[in-house]
């Protein structure tokens, strides 16, 4: 198969690859790669593909690819390009009489312009004999050196670059519709909306597609109804708080399913607490893409009292209407711990996923200690992929899963530890309180992150 170079787009460098995958499969496409290639150090990365249109089919809905070149040469030096470029004279009378253009950039380092025109007049052997044209050529042609990620912080000195590309253009990545998703621009937010960029990567990694039904149980603000909701899926969400999904007067989820036009796939937003759901119907989702609210700006919780042993009397009454029949009714609730949260989120997408289905969803972590064994695992669901954002002390791990056998109710989702595991209905302390045993008890990263994160706060502050 010919080679190609991906270009990545220079940031949340840990999602690029995943991404990437993720679209190849969806688009079905054949590629191939040596292992070890791809390097986080680099936003170039060499693979085989069948076709030009291969590239095209995998490109046309990527968020972090910018470009696709068929690879024509690299080496070290101009020298070695220059070589490898004339190993294969056999390509290039077919952009003979085109318009054209040659473009050349670097990572790590600017290139200025007489150096730009000296690498371009180095390819003048190529004696293309059609125009050039800057603004819509038929073909174009890039330079692109590598100089490494740390060659561009400040008071690096310049060197040589590490690697150099040479190529034709193929396809370029549908980043203009980060735009259009864009928070600034949206009608009705929250304090816990997700960005327009990583929705749409995890609408990719979800492989949301025509005919295919999303589900996110905590759905806030509505953020992945939409990204889902765009690349063809029908999607529908759930929420504890029916508050967040009403909104206010005429704002709401609704309003932002109206200004994005997805009202025919965008079905609907229920109110009730994942932990007591209505569903009954068993492997009836092909992916859920979610937030669990972790605590930075909600916190968790589910239906129930903190102290289960006191119980209303009677039920309470407002204006003789009785509350629990008012619109504006929020029933009492209690903490919900981040690791009782992940293990039902991981529990319900075993049972309720499609064999093949995708589970993509975020999990916070302190960045000190976490450990990949952190990441809850289930027998009928397989880990694809663990990338990291980090943020300094805390980070979230875009984690995505997907469901590779039929459920087995006699199964539970269990996190690693170092003294055993973690079940299901492992007791977690409603109070957020400890005592000297518990500080030798190893516990995944996220367990009790809420309170981790707000004693960062504290020690800043204190500092």
């Amino acid at each position: 198969m010919p080679q190609y170079l991906v270009q990545f787009a220079q940031f949340h460098d840990e999602f690029r690859l995943p991404e990437f995958l993720s679209l190849a499969q969806l688009a079905r496409v054949k590629y191939s790669y040596e292992e070890g290639s791809y390097s986080l150090d680099s936003p170039f990365f060499k693979v085989e593909l069948e076709s030009d249109e291969a590239a095209r089919k995998l490109v046309e809905r990527a968020i972090l690819i910018k470009n696709i070149y068929e690879l024509w040469g690299e080496g070290k030096n101009y020298a070695e390009v220059h070589t490898m470029v004339k190993e294969n004279p056999e390509r290039w009378p077919a952009y003979n009489e085109k318009s054209f253009k040659f473009s050349v950039s670097g990572f790590g380092s600017t290139i200025s312009v007489p150096e730009q025109r000296d690498i371009i007049n180095s390819f003048s052997f190529l004696a293309f004999d059609g125009p050039i044209d800057m603004k819509n050529p038929e073909v174009q042609f890039g330079v692109m050196e590598d100089y490494g990620s740390e060659a561009g912080k400040l008071g690096a000195v310049k060197k040589e670059p590490k690697h150099i590309y040479f190529g034709k253009l193929v396809a370029t990545g549908g980043r203009d519709v980060v735009n259009k998703y864009n928070l600034k621009k949206r009608k009705y937010l929250g304090t816990t909306s997700m960005d327009a960029e990583l929705s749409l990567v995890m609408a990719n990694q979800a492989l949301a597609a025509p005919g295919k039904l999303v589900y996110d149980p905590f759905v806030g603000t509505g953020s992945f109804l939409f990204t889902c909701a765009h690349f063809g899926a029908f999607t529908m969400g759930s929420d504890i708080d029916g508050r967040q999904i009403r909104g206010k007067k005429n704002d709401g989820v609704k309003a932002n399913i109206e200004q994005y036009s997805l009202q025919g796939r965008v079905l609907d937003s229920l109110v009730f607490d994942v932990c007591h759901h209505p569903w009954r119907t068993k492997a009836w989702l092909d992916a859920i893409v979610t937030d669990p609210p972790y605590g930075v700006r909600a916190g968790a919780k589910k239906l129930g009292r903190k102290d289960e042993t006191k119980t209303p009397l009677k039920m309470r009454t407002y204006e003789g209407e009785p509350m629990h029949e008012r619109v504006d009714y929020y029933p009492p609730t209690k903490p919900y711990e981040m690791s009782e949260v992940l293990i039902d989120l991981l529990n319900f997408a075993a049972e309720h996923l499609r064999v093949g289905g995708r589970l993509v969803y975020w999990l916070p972590t302190v960045v000190d200690e976490y450990s990949n064994n952190d990441v809850p695992q289930h027998p009928s669901m397989k880990l694809l992929s663990n990338s990291e954002q980090n943020f300094g002390q805390w980070s979230r791990r875009l984690i995505t899963m997907e469901k590779t056998r039929e459920w087995d109710a006699k199964e539970t989702a269990t996190v690693e530890i170092s003294e055993g595991v973690v079940k299901e209905e492992a007791p977690v302390p409603e109070k957020q309180e400890h005592n000297e045993e518990d500080k030798d008890e190893k516990r995944p990263g996220h367990f009790l992150f809420r309170e981790k994160y707000f004693n960062f706060g504290r020690q800043e502050t204190q500092n």
